[in-house]
């Protein structure tokens, strides 16, 4: 008999470029897997007509935010859409989390106005994972969030990266790296250089684990667990990772289709690419998670098929059940004193009244 405590998910099941085809999909994957999660299946009444697994539970909702709808519109107008009334469950205490394959800009913006910023934590980040050579996932942030950083903005990242890591793959100190042109403290801007001055300081006082600077290629490597950047950066790494992928799957189609000596190369090859292919195939790591905010999001890629979207939900799970937010929450604290002194440093002197 399953003991456990139900862990309910708010689904965004209008999202994404193929919305409920998908979704749906994906949500009776997630339950046959784990038969005691519960849903609440948000969008559109007629479009979820076909559900009836009484484990998910229709949340109306009449409005969609499209993928290219400004965001102003997303935020301001469609106050019924599916991604926020999804997220309101969150906020309300209906549901552990939240999981949506929408436009990232307005599930971002809809989310900070919804459930606002944790405490300690100016920017909120997106952390995603990329495919390493160790046949696991390095965690990447910020993945497109926040392009211009400030070197606190950073140590947060590392902090609640740390915090995600330790809950979702049971690594209490996973390493951290910080993105640079070289692994020499001396190399790259003077933000880059601060950020590094900062995380060893957090290094010291047992906020994270840090390694040091890492390069590009050990994104790829897995040289450390996490690795901290600005989201200009990760969003263009991100975006080089999933083009590999289609790149590998591209090859292997096309040279089956060429003359006799490719089809026979090919075929010697296969094997080898086609694990390669697996291992860095994109769907086994979908599921970003919006950090900082005082709720739980993920977000799914746009165009997610049915087992992407599950991978999804499944961190989301996960999250949820081992208590993420706690986790994020007390190693903020546990760094505030090393952000407040910085924070006190850049601040003009008080003057004295005569």
């Amino acid at each position: 008999m399953n003991t456990q405590t139900p862990i309910t998910l708010a689904v965004d099941c209008m999202g994404g470029d193929h919305g409920p085809r998908v979704t749906l999909a994906a949500c009776r994957r997630l339950l046959a897997a784990r038969p005691e999660a519960r849903l609440l299946l948000v969008g559109r009444v007629e479009a979820l007509s076909g559900w009836t697994d009484p484990r998910g539970q229709i949340v109306p909702a009449t409005e969609v935010v499209e993928m290219d709808d400004p965001l102003e519109l997303a935020l301001r107008k469609k106050k019924d859409s599916s991604m926020r009334v999804a997220i309101e469950q969150v906020r309300d205490g209906k549901a552990g989390a939240v999981v949506s394959a929408g436009n990232t800009g307005a599930l971002m913006a809809i989310a900070r106005y919804v459930l606002k910023t944790m405490d300690g934590i100016d920017r909120p980040a997106i952390a995603g994972q990329m495919p390493n050579f160790k046949g696991g996932g390095t965690t990447m942030l910020d993945l497109g969030a926040n392009v211009d950083c400030t070197p606190e903005h950073l140590l947060q990242f590392a902090v609640m990266g740390s915090a995600l890591v330790s809950v979702l793959q049971n690594k209490e100190q996973p390493s951290v790296g910080l993105l640079n042109i070289g692994e020499e403290a001396i190399k790259g801007n003077e933000i880059i250089k601060k950020t590094g001055e900062l995380l060893r300081s957090a290094g010291s006082a047992g906020d994270l684990n840090f390694h040091g600077n890492v390069e590009g290629n050990d994104i790829f490597k897995g040289t450390v667990d996490i690795v901290v950047c600005d989201g200009f950066v990760g969003n263009v790494a991100l975006k080089a990772s999933e083009g590999l992928a289609t790149m590998i799957g591209g090859f292997l189609k096309n040279e089956f289709s060429r003359n006799i000596f490719t089809k026979i190369a090919a075929i010697f090859a296969y094997p080898v690419l086609s694990a390669f292919k697996h291992r860095v195939d994109h769907r086994r790591y979908n599921g970003a998670a919006l950090l900082g905010l005082r709720g739980l999001v993920f977000k799914s890629h746009g165009s997610a098929d049915e087992v992407a979207f599950e991978t999804a939900l499944v961190r989301a799970y996960d999250a949820s059940r081992n208590q993420l937010l706690d986790r994020v929450r007390e190693r903020i604290a546990h760094a505030a004193p090393l952000l407040l002194g910085e924070q006190a440093e850049r601040a003009e002197p008080a003057v004295t009244p005569v």
